[in-house]
């Protein structure tokens, strides 16, 4: 995440991390099939949002792999709610490239923020993470951006 928290504005996200991807063809977790995927993925994500915060916090890398923390903040537009979500990356490096990144982070602690109640009673289970997952897939298909 270069340059987020630097003054990186919501449409120089996507643009630094497409530059960092590897080839088009590269496989990402989560169903994300290379660099148009993950482009995708930061155009949906910061472009549902008006008031998207991200901060980069502790990083460290070598020529080989990287990890980052990120502290993203946002209105959950389904619900309207605040949303305040800690990430941790894990990124590995080919020839000055990010060839696998995963990002973790509390899905409880994101699903209650997110979704108020439904997240509370629900969001440690498998059924909520499983719902969410598909909404956010079929969302990612669906857009044009």
């Amino acid at each position: 995440m270069p340059g987020v928290d630097a003054g990186g504005t919501k449409t120089e996200v996507p643009r630094m991390t497409g530059d960092l991807c590897a080839k088009p063809d590269q496989q990402f977790p989560l169903s994300f099939d290379g660099k148009d995927e993950v482009m995708k993925m930061w155009r949906t994500l910061v472009g549902r949002s008006d008031d998207i915060n991200i901060v980069l916090g502790d990083h460290a890398a070598d020529d080989r792999r990287g990890t980052a923390h990120w502290t993203a903040t946002y209105t959950f537009t389904t619900t309207g709610r605040p949303v305040v979500n800690e990430i941790d990356a894990a990124m590995i490096f080919r020839d000055g490239l990010i060839v696998d990144h995963k990002d973790s982070f509390d899905f409880w602690k994101w699903s209650r923020q997110a979704l108020g109640a439904p997240g509370l009673l629900l969001g440690w289970s498998p059924m909520l993470k499983k719902k969410v997952q598909a909404q956010s897939a079929q969302l990612l298909q669906d857009s044009t951006a």
